[in-house]
């Protein structure tokens, strides 16, 4: 095996994992603690990379769509949930699932009127824009590193925010007990509203850094990740920040060395056409193979979030 190749696809599944779990650990928290499911989640990670690819397209500056483009996705995910996802707690998940979906299809309209069908392409600054040469001769490109490493510092913030600072207490105690946690005075509504928004201003940052790979913001660009980012929050626990990392690296590891290396085991069991035939099909299945497996075992994931 080409250990340049392994090391390269190895980066790319944690790439991968990294944007998985900036999407799913705001994910995580809303359906954890607000009890609600979002399919427009997605919706929030078009939304930011179409913002931040703007702004940095009128600025000449990358960094100046990151720094922007988070708080505006902030914003705009707060709004929705003042005004249109309030009315949703009471309901059931049927409710949400219909409404909310009916916002996927809001924001792809409303992104098609304002910056059209074609999308808004984005440039990376010369620095971002090259490649790391690292030990045993791996060239990677510069904005993979990147992309890793911010990723690594949300993980780190979040780790902090929600186990060390008053306002993680208060998540937490929304996780568990909100009920409970309103009749201690906890301004439930509020807390709602923050986590949302902090939920999609994740979701915007990873729509950012997704973007900075395609080079452009497309319509649609979260209808597919979504699907992931909800096998990520189940494998990992449900309302749990380090069940949604591990997991999301996890999945992003299966899913990248499962496309590029199952061929190559089914060859040694099977004919090589019909290996290269039902490799892909397998790799794609994989990681729902693996979500199966996890909850016949653990119902509630990896790392449930802890009830007391």
């Amino acid at each position: 095996m080409d250990y340049i190749l392994l090391v390269t696809q190895l980066l790319n599944g944690l790439q991968l994992g990294i944007l998985l779990f900036l999407l799913a650990a705001g994910l995580t928290l809303v359906f954890g603690i607000m009890d609600l499911v979002n399919l427009a989640h997605g919706s929030f990670y078009m939304i930011g990379a179409f913002l931040s690819a703007t702004i940095a397209a009128i600025t000449g500056s990358f960094m100046v769509g990151l720094v922007l483009g988070i708080p505006l996705a902030f914003l705009v995910g707060s709004l929705v949930e003042i005004s249109t996802l309030r009315t949703l707690y009471a309901r059931n998940h049927l409710d949400q699932v219909l409404a909310t979906f009916g916002l996927i299809l809001f924001f792809d309209t409303l992104v098609h009127l304002v910056w059209g069908p074609v999308g808004v392409a984005i440039t990376l600054p010369d620095y971002l824009d090259t490649s790391i040469r690292l030990p045993g001769d791996i060239i990677v490109p510069t904005i993979r590193l990147f992309i890793i490493g911010v990723g690594l510092l949300v993980a780190a913030f979040l780790y902090f925010l929600v186990a060390r600072t008053r306002m993680g207490m208060l998540i937490r105690a929304g996780a568990s007990n909100r009920t409970m946690a309103g009749a201690l005075g906890v301004d439930i509504q509020r807390l709602f509203t923050l986590v949302f928004g902090m939920g999609a201003a994740l979701a915007g940052l990873a729509g950012l850094m997704a973007t900075s790979i395609t080079t452009e913001a497309t319509i649609g660009m979260g209808n597919d990740i979504i699907i992931q980012a909800f096998v990520v929050i189940v494998i990992g626990g449900i309302g749990s920040i380090r069940g949604a990392f591990v997991a999301a690296i996890v999945v992003g590891l299966v899913d990248t060395l499962g496309r590029s290396y199952l061929d190559q085991l089914f060859k040694i069991f099977i004919s090589d056409q019909n290996a290269e035939t039902a490799a892909p099909a397998v790799a794609a299945m994989l990681i729902y193979i693996m979500m199966a497996a996890i909850l016949f075992f653990s119902p509630q994931g990896l790392f449930p979030p802890k009830t007391r």
